[in-house]
């Protein structure tokens, strides 16, 4: 089978794509891939790493807060949409796939689109609560809108051929176990608390982290692994600020870059963080409990979506930014660790909205997909 795969912006859109992608390997050595992307986009560094076949578009998404700068952006955004097309037919064309996945970002509008048009056979991934523009926009050109939590559901029209797979998850965050984690990390029997912003940090976040910390090296009774990113410099100053020597606590790590997630991630009593798909899938799939941040700063919202679908099930705790402060956050963790049947509950309910077979789930909706519109099913 030869599969176009699309997708692209954030690691959201793209490590889903790319862990299907794989998937589809395990079960069809044999099958052909080729990832379209926006040239110069996150999609090119993680895709040419994992090693795939990659073709370029040039494309751009529309800025919503219209000033003269955008305005100038929109307009050039217009022409990319013509010239993005006629670059996609021509791939399609040469590469004459079976089956387009699209899993979201600006970049797989028009190659979704152009792939509908010409008669592949398209399915695309919602990875988010609520969906983007992307996937709403395309929801009626595609066989199958494949979606990671049910709650997303509402936001298609009732003719949208809707199915819930849930998010895949790495293979190494799965195989990850507590006691071992905790044994290579030289970890003692106290919770570990596991904070982090993502790979370039959040800003916000750190701040109500260092005043946390502060306060957790006075106590002692906790271990701390806490991601500050490489865009918040200023953090380890802060840290001294509020007095917190880290020669003297050990027990407090402060990473840059946490390259060992799927470990630290197993290791953890409490996490804290933002509330992007993908952590939140692999939150669940280890059955942790959580205080969720959302960024403010992203499309529709959908981080705060994301972390509702945690909260209204009680799997998560959630802490808006405009509300987060050090002393909220010290509360609200000294408050769930103090209570291990709060604890307990949490990642208990994390762990029922696992879907551990997200994966297979995906790739048999894309065969069905593929297999229906070569049996003549021309939806």
């Amino acid at each position: 089978m030869k599969v176009l795969f699309t997708g692209g912006g954030t690691a959201g859109h793209i490590n889903p794509a790319l862990a299907v992608a794989g998937y589809l390997l395990q079960k069809e050595p044999d099958a052909e891939i080729l990832y379209v992307g926006n040239r110069g986009g996150m999609e090119e560094r993680l895709v040419k790493k994992a090693g795939y076949d990659m073709a370029f578009i040039t494309i751009s998404g529309f800025q919503r807060k219209l000033t003269p700068r955008n305005l100038v952006r929109n307009f050039q955004t217009v022409g990319r949409i013509f010239t993005a097309t006629a670059e996609t037919k021509k791939i399609i064309k040469d590469f004459a796939p079976d089956l387009c996945v699209g899993t979201g970002g600006y970049v797989s509008g028009p190659v979704v689109r152009e792939a509908a048009k010409l008669g592949v056979p398209c399915v695309i991934h919602e990875s988010n609560a609520y969906p983007g523009v992307t996937t709403k926009m395309l929801a009626k050109s595609v066989r199958t809108v494949m979606l990671a939590v049910p709650d997303a559901r509402q936001y298609f029209d009732a003719s949208v051929n809707c199915v819930v797979t849930g998010n895949p998850v790495r293979g190494e965050v799965l195989a990850a176990e507590r006691e071992a984690s905790r044994k290579a990390l030289g970890l003692d029997s106290r919770p570990l608390v596991l904070s982090f912003g993502g790979s370039l940090g959040a800003s916000a976040l750190n701040r109500a982290a260092a005043y946390m910390l502060a306060e957790s090296a006075k106590a002692g009774k906790y271990q701390h692994i806490h991601g500050y990113g490489s865009h918040d410099p200023a953090f380890l100053g802060e840290v001294k600020e509020f007095g917190l020597d880290i020669d003297r606590n050990p027990q407090i790590r402060l990473l840059e870059y946490i390259d060992n997630m799927p470990q630290c991630l197993s290791a953890a009593d409490l996490v804290i963080g933002r509330a992007g798909a993908m952590t939140l899938t692999e939150i669940e799939a280890k059955a942790k409990a959580s205080i969720l941040v959302p960024s403010p700063n992203v499309a529709e919202n959908h981080q705060f979506h994301n972390a509702m679908a945690l909260v209204r099930r009680g799997a998560a705790e959630i802490i808006e930014e405009k509300d987060l402060t050090g002393e909220v956050l010290w509360r609200k963790v000294e408050k769930i660790l103090s209570d291990p049947e709060r604890l307990r509950s949490l990642g208990e309910n994390a762990g029922k909205m696992e879907i551990i077979d997200a994966s297979e789930r995906i790739y048999r909706e894309m065969k069905k997909a593929a297999h229906d519109a070569e049996n003549g099913d021309m939806r």
